[in-house]
C-alpha cells in the first residue's frame, strides 16, 4: 500500500479507533474512539441543508459534495495536498481566494508530520517553482518556458503528460495530466528530494524515472552572485562570471569556492551611453526571476532596446521563449542568480557589458567564425581532394583495361593471321595426324574463344592460357 495524502498530519492516532465520520454540521471528521472533538475535520461552512457526502474518486481525490442533485464540491483533498502530488492535482497559488496549494516532505520514512522541505510556486515578479529548505531555495524549477520548467530540459508534454500551466489575474498553477494507462506520482521526500515515480504492472512496484536536484549545477545560488554554472566543464571549475563581471575573489574562485560569485568589472554607472551593448549567453536557464520586471507586449528585440534605454538594466530575455512565439520581455536591474548553461537547452540571455568588453567579445566571436569558416573550407578542399584523386585513378584504371583489351585482340588476331598462312594440312606431321588426339584449325580455335577475348578466359597455366571454347556446328 502507498501512501498519497494523510488527513491528521501533527495529530496521530497510535492506535487502531479512529472514526472517520461525518459530523453534524455535516464535515468530515476524525475522531478518536471514546472522544467528542475531532482529531481533524474538513472545518467548512455549508450554507442550507447539511446533508453531505464523503467520496474517494478513482483520481485518488477524497471529496466532500452536497448530497443533492447538484453534487457541489464542498471540500476536496486535492486542495490541501501532504507530500504526493497525483495527476490532474493542482499546484500553486488562488490569487482570488488566497488558497495555495504546495507539497511538503514527511519527517521521516515512517512519520507524516510535516517536514523541513516544500515545493510551491512563488507568484513574485515571474512566477517560478521552488523546492525550498525551510525558507530558504535549495532548487530552483524556474520559469515556465511555454512548453516546460526552464530548470527541467528533459521534460516534455507529449510522451506522458498533458501539462497545463495558468498565469493570470485569478491564479497562478500548474497541472500534470496524464495519459489513461500510465500512473504516475511525485513525491518530495523527507531528504530534500524531488522524484517522480511510475507504476509497473508487471514489476507490480513503483520505480523513478527522474529526480532532482542531481548536480552541483541544480542547488540554488552554487556559483554565487552575477555567475553561471557550466556543469560540461569537467576539465575546469564549473562556475563562470558573467560578461563583463569577474570573480569577488580569485583566491576563492582558485579552490573552486563559487559561493560569493562575481562583481562587475570597473564603474558600471559610467557605462550607459558609452558604447556599450550586449553579449549574448546561449542555452542558459536565466537567473532568478523574483526581482525581474515583465512586459508581456514586447517581444525579443523591442525587449532589447528598452533595455538599452535603462541604465540601471543589466540583462534581459525572453519570458515564454518556447511558446506563444517566443513573446514577453524580462530585464534585470540588479545582482543575477542562479544562472546556469545546458548542452542542448535553455535560452538566449544578453548581458549588458561596456565598450571595451564588447569589442572583446566581437574580436572573439570574429575569430570563431573565422575558424568554423577556415575548417568548412580546409574539409571542401580535402574532400574535393579525395574525389579528384579516387576519379583519375578510376578514369586511368578504365583506359588501362580498355588498352588491355583491344591489345589482346590485336595479338591474337595477328597470331590467327600468321598460323593460316604459315601452317596447312602438308605441313602437318603425319604421326600427329595418326593420333588419338583431335585436330581444330587455329581459324575456328580463334573463332570458339571470340578471338581469345579475355571474357572467355579461364585461367593461366604452364602451357599458357586457358580459354572457354563455344562453336556451334
Amino acid at each position: 500500500m502507498t501512501v498519497v495524502w494523510v488527513a491528521n498530519r501533527e495529530n496521530p492516532i497510535n492506535d487502531n479507533s479512529g472514526i472517520l465520520s461525518i459530523d453534524n454540521q455535516g464535515n468530515l471528521a476524525l475522531f478518536q474512539k471514546n472522544q467528542t472533538l475531532p482529531v481533524w475535520s474538513t472545518n467548512v461552512s455549508i450554507n442550507g441543508t447539511r446533508n453531505s457526502l464523503a467520496q474517494l474518486l478513482d483520481s485518488g481525490n477524497l471529496v466532500l459534495v452536497q448530497n443533492d442533485t447538484q453534487k457541489a464540491v464542498l471540500w476536496q483533498s486535492f486542495d490541501y495536498p501532504t507530500n504526493t502530488m497525483l495527476p490532474f492535482m493542482k499546484l500553486g497559488l488562488s490569487l482570488k481566494t488566497g488558497l495555495n496549494r504546495f507539497l511538503t516532505s514527511w519527517k521521516s520514512p515512517n512519520d507524516p508530520g510535516i517536514g523541513n522541505f516544500s515545493y510551491m510556486i512563488d507568484p513574485s515578479g515571474f512566477p517560478q517553482l521552488y523546492l525550498f529548505k525551510g525558507s530558504e531555495p535549495l532548487w530552483r524549477t524556474g520559469t515556465w518556458t511555454g512548453l516546460r520548467w526552464s530548470g527541467v530540459p528533459e521534460m516534455t508534454n507529449t510522451f506522458i503528460f498533458n501539462v497545463s500551466y495558468v498565469n493570470n489575474v485569478d491564479e497562478v498553477s500548474i497541472t500534470y495530466g496524464v495519459k489513461s494507462f500510465v500512473i504516475t506520482r511525485m513525491v518530495t521526500n523527507e531528504t530534500g528530494i524531488q522524484q517522480r515515480f511510475t507504476w509497473s504492472k508487471e514489476r507490480q512496484n513503483w520505480f523513478g524515472f527522474w529526480s532532482a536536484p542531481k548536480e552541483s549545477c541544480d542547488f540554488y545560488g552554487h556559483c554565487g552572485p552575477n555567475a553561471y554554472c557550466s556543469p560540461d566543464q569537467s576539465d575546469r571549475f564549473e562556475c563562470m562570471c558573467f560578461p563583463g563581471f569577474e570573480p569577488k575573489s580569485q583566491q576563492e574562485w582558485d579552490i573552486r569556492d563559487g559561493a560569493g560569485g562575481c562583481v562587475r568589472k570597473g564603474n558600471f554607472s559610467a557605462m550607459c551611453g558609452n558604447g556599450e551593448g550586449f553579449v549574448k549567453l546561449t542555452r542558459a536557464k536565466a537567473p532568478d526571476t523574483s526581482k525581474a520586471r515583465l512586459d508581456m507586449s514586447l517581444g525579443l528585440k523591442q525587449c532589447g532596446e528598452k533595455c538599452s534605454r535603462d541604465c540601471s538594466c543589466v540583462a534581459f530575455g525572453s519570458a515564454y521563449y518556447e511558446g506563444n512565439g517566443g513573446n514577453g520581455c524580462l530585464t534585470w536591474h540588479g545582482d543575477m542568480v542562479d544562472a546556469r548553461t545546458y548542452t542542448a537547452a535553455g535560452q538566449d540571455l544578453f548581458i549588458r557589458v561596456d565598450a571595451d568588453e564588447l569589442a572583446r567579445y566581437t574580436r572573439k566571436g570574429l575569430l570563431q567564425k573565422k575558424g568554423v569558416l577556415a575548417a568548412i573550407i580546409v574539409s571542401a578542399v580535402v574532400l574535393f581532394l579525395i574525389v579528384f584523386v579516387f576519379s583519375y585513378w578510376l578514369v586511368r584504371k578504365i583506359r588501362r583495361e580498355r588498352r588491355r583489351k583491344s591489345k589482346s585482340f590485336y595479338s591474337f588476331a595477328r597470331s590467327s593471321s600468321l598460323f593460316e598462312d604459315s601452317i596447312n594440312g602438308k605441313d602437318i606431321d603425319e604421326s600427329t595426324r595418326g593420333s588419338d588426339l583431335p585436330f581444330f584449325e587455329l581459324s575456328l580455335i580463334a573463332s570458339a574463344t571470340n578471338n581469345f577475348s579475355v571474357d572467355n578466359k579461364l585461367g593461366q597455366g604452364g602451357f599458357g592460357s586457358v580459354y572457354k571454347w563455344i562453336y556451334v556446328a
